[in-house]
């Protein structure tokens, strides 16, 4: 008797059953993409809030490389994400100037706060940020800087500039080279003051005795930005996958899922895409 042994064709099955699940492997690992973002957006808890809407309109998954604006933005330029979505508007326009990106769509913005012991002892209570800054290290106030290239680490030199303090800080002042909740974390355990992002802040349990101190300086705006990085620079980039994140989260559908996070009835970002 001649032919094929008997047990080819459950064989033939096994693998034909193993090329399927592979390529169903391939398919889906196709369907996700890497968007390098800041601690706040994660830390705030806006991305638990909207990326499962997002896959449930795309099916793509989203995996976060939350870091300091700066450091996402190199993270990107090394080709080691596919989105940026990050908060300095300046280094924004800069990434693409350069060809790292394609084009800086805005799409939401909050405020930054100075946070700190409520009894003030430094004297920096009220609505503007430069003033307060010249009262805390006029006090050598303990101050907790980000000190890590983020976004809320340039608006807090920008304002030590205005104040004419960059190199004047006060004896008090420290960097700690952290993430925002790590920041707030040591303010808390130390009485020190700390400039936030309202998002972050909002979602903070372990406040201790810290309250808000600085609000409403219209400098104290700080608006979001969204990249997809440019395949051009990095052919591994995926694009397709990318663009139809960035098309989402600046649609009426995507701003309206940013604008119904909130905690405590408030509202932690407001939606401000423009096309």
């Amino acid at each position: 008797m001649s032919g094929f042994p008997s047990f080819l064709p459950a064989a033939l099955a096994r693998s034909a059953l193993a090329a399927g699940v592979f390529a169903a492997s391939l398919a889906a690992s196709a369907q996700s993409i890497v968007v390098a973002s800041t601690t706040s957006t994660e830390q705030s808890g806006l991305f638990a809030h909207l990326l499962p809407e997002f896959k449930k309109a795309s099916g793509i998954d989203v995996k976060v490389v939350a870091l300091g604006t700066g450091q996402a933005l190199d993270t990107a330029r090394r080709g080691d994400a596919d989105v940026v979505f990050v908060h300095d508007r300046s280094a924004e326009e800069k990434f693409v100037a350069d060809g790292f990106g394609l084009k800086r769509h805005p799409v939401m913005y909050n405020d930054f706060i100075l946070v700190g012991p409520r009894n003030d002892p430094a004297g920096t209570r009220g609505h503007d940020v430069v003033e307060g800054l010249k009262k805390l290290a006029a006090a050598n106030g303990p101050f907790v800087s980000r000190g890590d290239k983020s976004g809320t680490h340039a608006a807090e030199l920008r304002f030590w500039d205005q104040a004419g303090l960059r190199d004047a800080k006060g004896s008090g002042y420290r960097e700690c080279g952290c993430g925002m909740g790590p920041a707030l974390n040591m303010a808390a355990s130390t009485g020190a003051y700390v400039l936030a992002d309202r998002g972050t802040w909002l979602n903070f349990k372990n406040r201790a005795d810290l309250g808000i101190l600085v609000e409403g300086d219209k400098r104290l705006f700080n608006q979001y930005g969204v990249m997809v990085v440019n395949p051009a620079k990095h052919p591994q980039v995926k694009q397709a996958e990318a663009q139809k994140f960035v098309d989402w989260i600046t649609s009426p559908t995507g701003q309206g899922v940013i604008a119904s996070y909130q905690i405590g009835g408030e509202q932690l970002f407001f939606p401000n895409a423009s096309k």
